[in-house]
């Protein structure tokens, strides 16, 4: 695998803050960021390295997911995403951002209320944040830092700040995050 020249390298504009959703020790020698959305069948495959890296790698390996969502192809991946941001605020984004990936095929406003209520949300609180905004804000906001960092489509991953611009597959992204 060819080195990045980081000189040129796109880099992540917005580093990550209490917003994020991370999962990892904040004092991993990798942190992995990636810029997905939930309908997009590339990004379930990337879900899918990503879980086994995160397995592989243990302590050595941070990891962020940022939603960007690309509505004009994929209809239901702004809902996807609100509805996981619904959960986030009671604590349950992981266990919706995996529920969404999984079930990819499956995916609408039905199916995410189900799955929500799987995971026993309060009903009442996750529709509230998805109708006042704020699940759409931060959807918003991971959108635009995703932009100001030359993301134009998913999945895109940086690496400790820098645009990793290889494939997703478990190999080479493996091998690259070793080699860094």
């Amino acid at each position: 695998m060819e080195p990045i020249d980081l000189e040129h390298a796109p880099r992540l504009s917005a580093a990550l803050n209490e917003r994020d959703h991370i999962l990892g020790p904040e004092n991993a020698p990798l942190t992995l960021v990636e810029y997905g959305d939930y309908e997009c069948p590339h990004c379930r495959r990337a879900h899918s390295v990503v879980k086994a890296l995160r397995k592989a790698m243990g302590k050595k390996l941070r990891y962020a997911f940022r939603s960007f969502p690309l509505s004009a192809v994929h209809p239901t991946a702004v809902m996807a995403a609100e509805g996981a941001e619904s959960a986030a605020r009671q604590g349950k984004f992981w266990e919706l951002h995996d529920m969404l990936f999984e079930n990819q095929d499956m995916l609408g406003p039905d199916a995410i209320v189900v799955w929500a209520q799987y995971l026993n949300l309060d009903m009442k609180a996750f529709r509230a944040r998805i109708e006042d905004g704020t699940a759409r804000a931060k959807v918003r906001e991971d959108r635009a830092s995703g932009i100001r960092s030359g993301v134009n489509g998913t999945p895109t991953m940086f690496v400790n700040g820098f645009r990793y611009n290889g494939l997703t597959e478990y190999g080479e992204l493996a091998e690259y995050l070793q080699s860094v």
